[in-house]
């Protein structure tokens, strides 16, 4: 009957048997030493199941059966172990092919696992999991501090920061106390902390490489090198600490990490002395390890960089705080995609319209890049430009729609636009393909809104529809992108009927008839992600209505007639004295006498008066005529001209906004 054993890449070398007492030490392999430590080789590798290509590397770590031969020289026992080519025996030749393919293996399986990360540390970690045990006992990678980005010029000294160490577990106990380091060669691995991650026990974080030095020579060097090289026992305190003792022999390899521009870091790779010492073929292993691991980093700190300008770039195109209009509350959240380089085009906005009104506007730009990012950035600018033309909800996004076919044949976008009138407790609403909102009312239940669903912006030739919705007070209007209600775990009706049901069991949390806080509220809708749900990035934008009451609102239509300045200042006062605001008489008096008298000069119809008391008390003018106001220094001799500067010295704030039936002249005063 053949037996079979197993070899491995690289097999530990196990060190001579250690008798109880103090007597001589034999040279008798123990099997069950070796049988144990394979374990703990085959422990600390990953399942080969767990990623493409593992099995390789677990392979040439763990070894396979081969029939039974006589036994091989160790792996590590040096060129001369191995004999001459022209001279090696045919079993010989055959032990130093298959090592080699052995080789070949671990180093296509660990540069695969390198590869797969996408950021810094896990391309660290792969370098790690990849080399011990199946390489090397430990392993210590530094990379510099700061990584310098792409073509950047690094500035200041050359600092290098221990980043990962890794070590077997089971070498993590010292050598016993009676044992002589000198018989068998032991030296203590600098990794005895029990956190792979963090720094080794006696071993410097961070390094500065002098100029000139034994280790800038190394590192300038770029190829590996051995542990017993003159330069590389000079440069290894400074990596490992000058309290380290200094493995003998071949057992330490210092291999630079040289990126696309300049050496970025460095790795130390150790083996312990009852494991064969590195061979000259392990040089090339280590250049490929170190080779892969430093273009990985460099792509990793390049890739990071470039997701961090996207996220900024769309932050930065979202409000940094939402405005407090008059009669609503507003609260929002933005979360990105799980994955932070998926920068998607969603944004919100609130943007504060005439008559104390304010346009709510939630968007979703189709794909996940820059290019979706600086879209949306756009389409946002135009979304506000429309509003501040107080254009009609489906007119706005009919100019959307131009803008996106300007923007490219294939920019497309969906788009929820709102505008809500706290004195008419109304509002209008105008959707392009977008999901429908959800309303919370005062008592409790919540519903999804009927609006039609309209097509994508972008696509051209397509009429969108406006209808005009109840708006109560103490009601919350919801408007969020299909990130919140779609994953690849549920489809967007699944999503929305759920999104219903949170809130309708949020507000039984509270009291009856009384809305939940909107922040909280906010916090509450998100939990309705679970694991895995975050494949798009999400926009939420909540609105509570809380309306401004009849009885704070004064509103008058005035034919352009040359006495209507007066009618105007006698209806102003009359509203002052119901308010009991009569300090503000005087001011509210000559501030409307010149505004409407601007308007009565030029307009054909009736002009509009409206005073609104608040926080403040706002005077809005409206007329037929387009033209919007200028305010400009009156000479002398100019009979008019002085109206606006009265106005622009004497209110807190005024404007004009540009109607689709004319224009209004607004100004505020601060309440006594």
């Amino acid at each position: 009957m053949e037996t079979q054993r197993v070899t491995e890449y690289p097999t530990p070398r196990q060190s001579a048997a250690r008798p109880t007492g103090g007597g001589a030490r034999t040279a008798a392999p123990a099997p069950e030493r070796t049988a144990g430590r394979a374990d703990a080789a085959h422990a600390a590798l990953p399942d080969p199941r767990d990623e493409p290509g593992a099995s390789d590397l677990a392979a040439a770590a763990a070894g396979r059966s081969r029939p039974a031969e006589p036994e091989p020289a160790d792996l590590g026992a040096g060129p001369a172990a191995a004999g001459h080519p022209g001279t090696e025996e045919p079993d010989e030749r055959a032990e130093r092919e298959r090592r080699g393919g052995d080789r070949l293996r671990f180093v296509g399986a660990a540069t695969r696992r390198i590869a797969r990360g996408v950021d810094l540390d896990e391309t660290v970690l792969g370098l790690c999991r990849a080399s011990v045990p199946a390489f090397s006992d430990a392993i210590l990678v530094y990379l510099r501090d700061p990584l310098p980005v792409g073509d950047e010029r690094p500035t200041g000294p050359f600092l290098l920061r221990l980043r990962r160490t890794d070590r077997l577990p089971d070498y993590a106990a010292p050598a016993s106390a009676d044992a002589d380091p000198s018989d068998t060669g032991e030296f203590p691995l600098p990794l005895l902390n029990t956190v792979p991650e963090g720094a080794a026990s006696g071993t410097p974080e961070l390094i500065e490489v002098r100029g000139g030095g034994p280790l800038a020579e190394v590192l300038r060097g770029v190829r590996p090198v051995f542990g017993d090289a003159p330069t590389v026992r000079e440069a290894l305190p400074e990596l490992l600490g000058p309290a380290r003792e200094i493995p003998a022999g071949r057992r330490a390899i210092l291999a630079p990490l040289r990126g696309r521009r300049r050496v970025i870091g460095a790795a130390v790779f150790l083996r312990r002395a009852d494991r064969a010492a590195f061979e000259g073929d392990d040089l090339l292993v280590a250049a490929q390890l170190a080779t892969h691991t430093a273009l990985g980093v460099d792509k990793a700190v390049l890739y990071g960089r470039e997701a961090y300008i996207a996220d900024e770039l769309q932050r930065t195109m979202l409000p940094d705080e939402l405005p407090q209009p008059t009669g609503v509350t507003l609260a929002s959240r933005y979360l990105p995609a799980a994955e932070t380089a998926r920068v998607g085009g969603d944004w919100y906005d609130a943007i504060p319209l005439p008559g104390g009104r304010v346009a709510l506007v939630v968007g979703d730009v189709m794909g996940h890049s820059m290019t979706s990012a600086a879209i949306m950035g756009q389409l946002r600018t135009t979304a506000q430009t429309l509003a501040g033309l107080d254009l009609p909800p489906q007119e706005v996004l009919h100019h959307l729609d131009e803008q996106a076919q300007r923007l490219g044949s294939d920019r497309m976008a969906t788009c929820l636009y709102a505008v809500y009138d706290p004195v008419a407790h109304r509002i209008v609403v105008a959707n392009a393909g977008h999901p429908p909102p959800v309303m919370l009312h005062r008592d409790g239940h919540a519903e999804v809104l009927r609006v039609p669903a309209g097509a994508p912006i972008g696509v051209g030739g397509v009429d969108f529809e406006a209808v005009e919705l109840d708006a109560p007070a103490g009601a919350t209007l919801l408007l969020y992108t299909d990130g919140l209600v779609e994953s690849r775990h549920r489809d967007v009706w699944t999503g929305i009927e759920q999104l219903r049901e949170k809130l309708t069991d949020t507000a039984g949390l509270t009291r009856p008839d009384t809305p939940p806080p909107l922040e909280p509220l906010c916090d509450e809708v998100l939990d309705i992600l679970g694991p895995g749900d975050r494949d798009d990035d999400i926009a939420l934008l909540a609105a509570r209505f809380d309306g401004i009451p009849p009885s704070d609102v004064a509103y008058w239509y005035l034919d352009p007639r040359a006495q209507t300045a007066r009618q105007a200042r006698r209806l102003a006062r009359r509203a002052l004295e119901r308010w009991e605001l009569q300090e503000l008489s005087d001011s509210v008096e000559l501030l409307v006498s010149e505004v409407v008298t601007n308007a009565v000069r030029y307009a054909e119809r009736p002009i509009t008066l409206r005073l609104l008391r608040t926080d403040t008390l706002r005077c809005e003018v409206g007329d037929d005529v387009p033209q919007l106001p200028r305010l400009r220094q009156a000479r002398a001799t100019d009979e008019g001209g002085r109206g606006l500067y009265l106005v622009n010295r004497l209110a807190r704030r005024w404007g004009a906004t540009r109607l689709s039936t004319g224009k209004v002249v607004w100004f505020e005063l601060p309440m006594p």
